[in-house]
């Protein structure tokens, strides 16, 4: 049985920041933020799931099966995620490159303590509660203060290597290139990892600081035990809302300009790219085919096709489809029908994932796989994992990931500096961390 208390809070970022602040204690936790961006399908602005009372963590064998039978068992809240690699239960794959992080392929958790805002409200829902244990919380976390000296042992020459290099980056691109003028595949997500070793970072002050300059709707804060994923996710995977399921993938990518003549020229010019355009539809039919799947007949429909929104380093083209499913679907098998999503693979998806297993020199493991919830109504909700850092700590590794779309006329120059300016906020929070590292020590 879950308990249900309801309060008011004046001031929500403080309360936000405390909130997080209060959840390092655990070992399990998920906190998903708009940062205020609810327009788009969200439930929520902001939620906390923590402290787990059952674990479900695997690899990809039978992991979709594993993750039904946990789902349709637990009938409750249960938070986690999906690697990219899941591919190999879905397509029977296999994953053999460099993986320096050693995340679990799949983990999810029914977590005792869920804690939601919405505008100035702020829910509690408490798994098996006892005595005063929501209002106590409520007081720690309004009270809560961490002091100087709890604060993580960091690096402060933070040094960040690249896994392969330019010229490797357009030999592999030349490769996937020649994939698609032969005819195997029209386009593929093409990805490269940058990292760092024998570094230790502050998980919650290095989200902090990814998210103060990026303010996306789908960010996350995830801990398992000693591993974290710190993301400013723009795009969401799925959603399911009763009968009505949800995608809304991102292809196309423009940077932002602090001259607002300029931005908007670059807004305009994203909007009217045929080249991204072309690549923005391409993943719309791969969606599209997807739903259809599982969807009712004739359901499919693509709400908004190429709309570009903006955000604080980036311009994003988004698209985005629905469908409706029978009421008896498993919400399980929705998303295993789908995954991985089309804007992190390619077209046709199978052929795509097979020649990117080839071509890239790292396993992706979480980045561009997905983190959300299932709820006790069947109802789901997942983002993308992009714009992300990755942490483990056991094993002081540092990584972070991008990629871009190859199409026919893709330019590997052009893609490489699309990589880039992904890949700017991430280096931006690491490398001035460095900085603040050295004042908080002086």
């Amino acid at each position: 049985m879950r308990t249900k208390l309801s309060f008011k809070v004046t001031d929500v970022l403080e309360f936000k920041e405390r909130l997080l602040q209060w959840s390092q204690q655990f070992y399990e936790t998920v906190w998903l933020d708009s940062n205020s961006q609810t327009e788009s399908y969200s439930s929520f602005d902001a939620i906390l799931a923590v402290d787990a009372l059952t674990v479900l963590q695997t690899d990809a064998q039978n992991a979709f099966e594993n993750l039904k039978e946990y789902q349709s068992e637990t009938k409750d809240w249960i938070f986690g995620y999906l690697s990219y690699d899941l591919k190999n239960d879905v397509e029977e794959l296999s994953s053999n490159n460099h993986d320096g992080l050693d995340f679990p392929e799949l983990f999810f958790f029914q977590p005792k303590k869920i804690i939601q805002i919405n505008g100035d409200v702020v829910e509690f829902n408490y798994l098996n509660m006892v005595n005063d244990e929501i209002e106590n919380d409520l007081n720690s976390i309004k009270n809560y203060f961490q002091e100087p000296n709890n604060k993580f042992e960091t690096t402060e020459d933070i040094r960040i290597k690249l896994r392969v290099f330019k010229d490797e980056y357009f030999r592999g691109a030349e490769k996937m290139l020649r994939h698609i003028h032969r005819g195997d595949i029209y386009e593929a997500n093409f990805c490269q990892e940058f990292y760092a070793e024998n570094t230790l970072i502050d998980p919650l002050r290095t989200y902090e600081r990814l998210n103060s300059i990026s303010k996306t709707p789908f960010a996350t804060f995830l801990r398992l035990n000693d591993k974290y994923l710190l993301s400013a996710s723009p795009e969401r995977y799925l959603r399911k809302e009763g009968d009505k399921i949800i995608s809304q993938p991102i292809k196309g990518t423009a940077r932002r300009s602090y001259n607002v003549l300029e931005d908007k020229i670059l807004k305009t010019r994203l909007k009217e790219d045929p080249k991204e355009r072309a690549e923005n539809i391409m993943i719309v039919d791969l969606v599209r085919n997807d739903l259809s799947k599982s969807a009712l007949k004739g359901s499919v429909a693509v709400k908004e096709l190429c709309e570009v929104y903006s955000y604080e380093q980036v311009h994003q083209m988004v698209s985005t489809i629905i469908s409706r499913v029978p009421a008896d679907n498993n919400p399980v098998e929705i998303i295993k029908e789908t995954f991985p999503m089309g804007s992190m693979t390619g077209a046709p998806k199978v052929s795509a994932m097979q020649i990117i297993e080839e071509l890239e020199a790292f396993k992706r493991g979480l980045y561009s796989g997905a983190v959300g919830y299932f709820s006790p109504d069947n109802n789901f909700d997942f983002n993308v994992v992009i714009r992300s850092i990755l942490f483990n700590e056991t094993n002081k590794y540092v990584s972070y990931a991008v990629g871009s779309a190859l199409t026919a006329k893709a330019s590997p120059e052009f893609e490489y500096e699309e990589c880039l300016l992904k890949a700017k906020a991430m280096r931006e929070v690491l490398e001035n961390s460095n900085i603040q590292n050295i004042r908080d020590k002086s």
